[in-house]
């Protein structure tokens, strides 16, 4: 059926149509938000209140690319690995293991690594550190992982376990993604996001083979760090995932 007319310029009358008798774009005048807003509390709006100051203060860009898999042998640790391969990582390019202070453009390179592990909640985000990753073997990691995330979960975990982490990880794959653009929490310099694995046509030599795959992001604050050492940090991190074992 043919459109309504619009009404005269003047009426006062709302109509479905535009001037130029095209649909308006907007929904109907009657269809209202349902539900009620509620005032953001203790770990969302702290969240909200972080999120928040890093976009202000962080300059972020990010890199990505895949890991290949394909040379694992057996069943591997994933998150153990990617711990072992950011460790890798922060020892090939130092520069991405660091603190940034963007009032007094002054910058901290870390000897040591301590890992934000990423926390998702129904209460809200909870990053704790994971102390001394460089000096953990796989069973290290692993325990340590399980000992956070249970303190996480019973809400046991002391403040000082949510602070102070050199660099930090974002396992979102875990969950469903492949590539994104997790956010710097100052005075973090970098993060790195895990998207989810799959298995991927790959060109070699004389043909295609498949092979399991996972997306690697670096997202980095450019004020600190320069696209080359992004770079070759993701090169270092790629590299050991690459790895058999």
């Amino acid at each position: 059926p043919a459109p309504a007319a619009a009404a005269p310029m003047g009426t006062g009358q709302r109509t479905a149509v535009s001037q130029a008798g095209k649909p308006m774009r907007t929904a109907p005048p009657s269809v209202q938000a349902s539900g009620q807003p509620e005032q953001l509390k203790g770990v969302r709006r702290n969240m909200a209140r972080v999120m928040a100051d890093a976009h202000a203060n962080v300059v972020p860009t990010t890199l990505a690319d895949d890991a290949d898999l394909h040379a694992w042998i057996g069943k591997q640790d994933i998150t153990a690995r990617l711990i072992r391969a950011i460790v890798a990582a922060c020892k090939t390019v130092p520069a991405l293991n660091a603190w940034f202070d963007g009032d007094n453009l002054t910058r901290t390179l870390h000897p040591h690594v301590d890992i934000g592990i990423a926390v998702d909640t129904d209460d809200g985000l909870f990053v704790p550190a994971l102390r001394n990753a460089d000096m953990l073997d796989a069973n290290g990691v692993r325990q340590g992982i399980n000992r956070l995330r249970n303190q996480v979960m019973d809400r046991s975990i002391p403040s000082s376990e949510l602070s102070g982490y050199t660099i930090s990880l974002s396992n979102f794959g875990m969950f469903a993604g492949r590539y994104a653009t997790p956010v710097v929490v100052p005075p973090c310099v970098a993060i790195v996001g895990a998207g989810k694995l799959s298995h991927d046509v790959v060109a070699v030599m004389g043909g295609i083979e498949v092979h399991r795959r996972m997306p690697i992001s670096i997202t980095f604050d450019h004020r600190a760090a320069t696209g080359g050492e992004a770079a070759r940090f993701l090169k270092a991190l790629l590299d050991d995932l690459a790895m058999p074992q």
